[in-house]
């Protein structure tokens, strides 16, 4: 179990991206385009890191749903690998089955 701290610091990270995220992208568009006046390239930019650095979406880690753990996610279940078997061996996860050849 992933300790509450690190599991509220990620959710908190997430409002802040989806809040950001609009504006972000349409700096991210201006500093991109080829048409882009300099000036107001170098405006955005600046306007860019002035930014909170959580506004970043590769801030955000994925992590198990029911306990946090941030490693072995599987992103299709939302789940990690450990979570993933024991709940797919009592049949909670429906249509999962294990191989046999």
């Amino acid at each position: 179990m992933a300790k509450k701290s690190k599991i509220a610091a990620n959710e908190r990270r997430k409002e802040v991206v989806a809040r950001h995220a609009a504006r972000r992208a349409e700096l991210k568009r201006l500093i991109r385009s080829p048409h882009t006046a300099e000036e107001i390239r170098e405006e955005a930019v600046r306007e860019l890191r002035r930014q909170p650095r959580d506004a970043s979406a590769t801030r955000v880690r994925n992590r198990d749903s029911i306990d946090g753990r941030p490693r072995g996610h599987l992103r299709k279940f939302g789940l990690s690998r450990v979570r993933f078997r024991e709940l797919a061996h009592r049949g909670e996860l429906p249509g999962i089955t294990k191989s046999s050849w």
